[in-house]
């Protein structure tokens, strides 16, 4: 395998290669055989660090971000939850936007839908940690508290093609694509615009009593009036909550996350009121 160090982003051809700035996502995948590249590009000298006000580059550590006080709370706390120190030292806000599900049946390599099959195994088998929302294709959990955050920031992310939403940077997938974001190929996440709120906060359910991955996660952000809520652990993406818990559809051994997830959206939306 070679391991390339462009100098820019012109000479990149993110497209024919596998990226890598921290690396704490990429190398386990590596590692199990669940991804596979004859090229790794670092790219951790190529794209932006720092928080500067509302903008965030893409290769700010966790660590960073938690550590700021210009960063919203929901976010802070979404990365103080999401992991060990050491890997909050070395992982990257843009990384951790893409991290692969956590489902049991995809890291083990069956041949689930997500991997070009025809079934989603979880449903029929184990699927404690998965999904109550939008699981009928794949009932697989999205796994990052930050993203859940970020959704309920209504921040934006852009990239080396384009500005968008980081809500509209994820998508469901289907039979006709398995993909669970909307980059393209050699796309590459730049940074992030995460506009001020009146009061923000993040609530965590896990089975550890600290860096685990979200049973659920409840990102609650106020601004006026008005109060967004995004979850995360409950959906194959991070899920933005347009109405009741009581909407989600639950497996059998899920069900329990619907009282976990009302409980939680109830404590977020009274911290931020």
């Amino acid at each position: 395998m070679e391991l390339l160090r462009p100098s820019s982003l012109e000479e990149l051809d993110a497209s024919n290669s596998l990226l890598l700035a921290g690396g704490t996502e990429v190398v386990p995948l590596l590692r199990d055989g669940l991804v596979q590249a004859e090229t790794l590009v670092d790219i951790s000298g190529l794209v932006a660090q720092g928080i500067d006000g509302s903008r965030i580059g893409a290769g700010t550590t966790l660590a960073a971000l938690e550590a700021d006080p210009q960063v919203p709370a929901a976010l802070r706390e979404a990365c103080r939850l999401a992991a060990s120190p050491q890997l909050r030292n070395m992982g990257t806000i843009g990384g951790n936007l893409l991290q692969a599900t956590r489902c049991w049946y995809w890291r083990l390599n069956y041949p689930c839908r997500l991997h070009g099959g025809d079934r989603c195994h979880a449903r029929e088998g184990e699927h404690r940690e998965h999904a109550i929302f939008a699981n009928d294709f794949c009932a697989s959990a999205h796994p990052s508290d930050v993203a859940a955050a970020l959704v309920a920031l209504g921040a934006t992310v852009r990239t080396t093609q384009r500005e968008l939403p980081v809500r509209d940077l994820y998508r469901l997938a289907d039979e006709g694509d398995r993909r669970t974001t909307t980059l393209e190929p050699g796309e590459v996440i730049l940074e992030l615009e995460v506009p001020p709120a009146d009061a923000s906060a993040y609530l965590k359910a896990m089975d550890r009593k600290r860096w685990a991955f979200p049973l659920v996660g409840a990102a609650a952000v106020r601004r006026g009036s008005e109060t967004a809520v995004a979850l995360a652990g409950v959906a194959p993406i991070p899920w933005l909550l347009e109405g009741p818990v009581e909407d989600a559809t639950p497996l059998p051994g899920t069900a329990y996350k619907v009282q976990v997830a009302k409980a939680l959206v109830e404590r977020a939306r009274a911290a931020v009121s």
